[in-house]
């Protein structure tokens, strides 16, 4: 029988100071990523939406999504991170990394003969791939993306939608990297990646600082409101550069006063749920070939960046089962009474689905009392993902695929 399974991260608790923190945030880097995203055509806040009924049904003082679904045009927060990642690399080739340049300047005919055309390459299950190829058709250049076997075909058509050359490969997510990054140097191909390894470490840092965005944004929105922070923030990982930019932005605006984080993973790719469970300090790669219908967080390979905030500051670790994530999208497109439709994939949905376990199951009290959940909580979620792969959309809201087994269990760790 499939399981939630939770693992408490005792270190966080106890962390006054995370240099690894320091090392994803710098001073003064939210608020250039904030301007650098704002002169972007089309650029809007995306919205903020209140679960009031959800949130008294469920016991909690207020549920507060960060709907990614309409972002640019892209359905996904993903292209904040790869067109703040592309803009760096385009100033660091024209020696003007610490020089702000807009993105007239950097697609003028002059800039465009300095730098003449590059190829930018990404590997993807849909969401980056597409950012990474709209950000640098965007600026005049080529883009190539890589996808794993079993990749949804309206994501790969949505990639090639932005001009993109997109290569299905035998493999699995982590194959799928490598084999790109062994192309990428034999091809001179510049590799835009959320994940890090030895000697590839700028890149990543960069995508990771273009998602502050979202909580930048979020933080007005919540002030507007008359709360001043979230007290929990729930945050899908997949290699962990989302979760680990959330984690950064809220320990540097409110340090030990931060609110309480939760990651969530699919069973099949928890590598940090397997990480922070081993409990040394080290990220653990996972093997197996990742299948979840979470594809953008089907990873067995944590970010080493990432993972460094998230041990130092993340308090709770979550693991489930696919069903997870689809009770979150049939409880967001079919909302109680007054609150609003969202419409979520599946790696989107996957926080709401484990919120609602958390606060309704017998079994997980323990992880609700832990975490002080209960009327005064304030929880921040992301619909980091709409409606990517419309096949399954449907098979999930509208045939019920991937139903609340009866009998499933819950683990502590």
């Amino acid at each position: 029988m499939e399981s939630i399974n939770w693992v408490l991260n005792k270190r966080a608790w106890s962390c006054t100071h995370s240099d690894a923190v320091d090392r994803v945030l710098p001073e003064g880097v939210v608020q250039e990523t904030r301007k650098f995203h704002a002169q972007i055509p089309g650029y809007r806040i995306s919205p903020l939406k209140g679960l009031d009924r959800l949130a008294s049904m469920l016991g909690v003082g207020g549920i507060w999504v960060k709907d990614e679904s309409q972002r640019l045009e892209l359905n996904s927060f993903k292209v904040l991170g790869g067109s703040f990642a592309i803009y760096n690399v385009l100033r660091q080739k024209l020696g003007l990394l610490d020089t702000p340049l807009s993105l007239a300047e950097l697609g003028s005919p002059e800039m465009r003969k300095k730098l003449g055309t590059i190829t930018f390459a990404a590997a993807t299950d849909g969401n980056h791939g597409r950012g990474v190829a709209w950000a640098a058709s965007k600026l005049g250049h080529r883009s190539v993306i890589y996808v794993p076997r079993g990749t949804a075909p309206a994501r790969v058509e949505a990639i090639r939608g932005y001009g993109a050359e997109v290569r299905v490969i035998d493999a699995n997510y982590d194959e799928t990297v490598e084999k790109l990054t062994e192309d990428a140097a034999e091809h001179g191909w510049q590799v835009i990646s959320d994940t890090a390894w030895q000697g590839y470490e700028d890149i990543p840092v960069w995508v990771m600082q273009g998602y502050t965005t979202m909580y930048s944004e979020a933080q007005e929105q919540l002030a507007a409101q008359g709360i001043i922070k979230p007290t929990h923030v729930f945050l899908q990982a997949g290699v962990g550069a989302l979760a680990a930019s959330g984690v950064a932005f809220y320990r540097r605006l409110f340090g030990t006063e931060s609110p309480l984080f939760a990651t969530v993973e699919p069973t099949n790719a928890a590598c940090l749920f397997e990480s922070m469970r081993i409990g040394d300090g080290k990220p653990y790669k996972i093997e197996g070939d990742l299948k979840t219908i979470m594809a953008g967080l089907s990873c067995g390979r944590p970010n080493p960046i990432a993972w460094n905030v998230l041990w130092d500051c993340a308090h709770v670790a979550i693991s489930c089962p696919d069903f997870v994530a689809a009770r979150g999208m049939r409880m967001y497109a079919v909302p109680l009474a007054g609150d609003p439709f969202i419409v979520s994939g599946e790696s989107g949905a996957v926080t709401l689905g484990a919120l609602s376990f958390i606060m309704q199951r017998r079994e997980l009290a323990q992880l609700r009392e832990r975490l002080e959940l209960g009327p005064d909580s304030q929880v921040l979620l992301l619909n980091t993902e709409g409606n990517t792969d419309p096949d399954d959309f449907r098979r999930v809201v509208w045939e019920g695929d991937y139903s609340v087994p009866q009998g499933f269990t819950v683990t502590q760790l």
